[in-house]
């Protein structure tokens, strides 16, 4: 990973080429993410909706085109809200969808060139693209004006994201701070109207913090991908255990910090939010 001196943008170098992209995205993927606990999405659905409240208040017909819809969860559930909505997805590990329109080229290239919704949106996406600044561009040119553009991405100032390996790579290819969205709404004529830096969409858990803390700052060894212990699963599965008390207390006692971290993640999530530092932030903005 590298990183812009100049406007903060974080990316991967080499990138995979967009023709490679789908060996990382097996069916498997999307199932796990948006088929299993449907009631835990829904309530995610209906989060993401209150971001296009001001929208539903203007009253009318609304059209909306959500970018990267997946399985088309999220179009569905604004649909019963009286939405008209479309979608984009390039992955074929997605579920085929015919309820609705949905285009399966990169957003950018989509046959639509007017301003044609009063909102776009696009929910942990824009770090997966390749172009993510033709991204907004087209965003800027197939909103109607005061239109708004909602999307989520990590926040690379986080600690999770610059120092805990947080990111899902080689899925994730660009890393966003708050100045970097700021340049790009600017050169696409948008107006940065909120941030919200809360967690309330997704979460990131500052997994390995302790550990990070006592190489990087304490023992001034640095801290490396190599660095970092199993997950629970991973701990289990090489070791061929069951799943149950007994393969935990073993996890427990082999990595003792992953214990004695883990009541403190609230505490460190709440610090990131007062320092608008948290791991995820959703961003509205609106077409000038």
């Amino acid at each position: 990973m590298v990183q812009c001196r100049q406007c903060g943008l974080a990316f991967v170098n080499p990138r995979p080429r967009f023709e490679e992209m789908g060996k990382y995205y097996p069916p498997d993927y999307y199932q796990k993410e948006f088929v299993e606990n449907p009631e835990r999405h829904q309530k995610r659905y209906a989060r993401e909706a209150r971001y296009l409240r001001e929208i539903e208040e203007r009253g009318g017909p609304r059209r909306l085109l959500d970018v990267g819809c997946a399985n088309g969860d999220f179009p569905r559930f604004m649909a019963a809200r009286g939405w008209s909505v479309e979608g984009e997805e390039v992955s074929q590990s997605a579920s085929p969808i015919r309820d609705f329109v949905v285009y399966s080229q990169p957003f950018p290239d989509i046959p639509v060139e007017m301003p044609t919704y009063d909102a776009v949106t696009a929910w942990a996406v824009l770090e997966h693209v390749h172009h993510p600044m033709a991204y907004f561009q087209k965003a800027a040119k197939v909103l109607k004006p005061g239109g708004i553009f909602v999307f989520l991405v990590p926040n690379f100032d986080s600690l999770a994201s610059r120092h805990l390996f947080g990111e899902d790579i080689p899925r994730h290819l660009f890393f966003f701070t708050r100045e970097t969205v700021k340049q790009y709404l600017q050169k696409t004529g948008f107006r940065l109207v909120r941030e919200s830096n809360r967690g309330r969409i997704f979460r990131m858990e500052p997994e390995n913090w302790l550990l990070f803390f006592l190489r990087a700052r304490v023992l001034q060894k640095g801290f490396s991908w190599a660095d970092l212990p199993p997950s629970r699963p991973e701990f289990i599965q090489r070791n061929q255990l069951r799943p149950g008390l007994m393969s935990s207390v073993r996890y427990a006692v082999s990595y003792p910090l992953r214990v004695v971290e883990r009541p403190f993640w609230p505490v460190l999530a709440l610090i990131q939010m007062l320092r608008m530092t948290y791991p995820i932030s959703t961003f509205i903005a609106r077409k000038l």
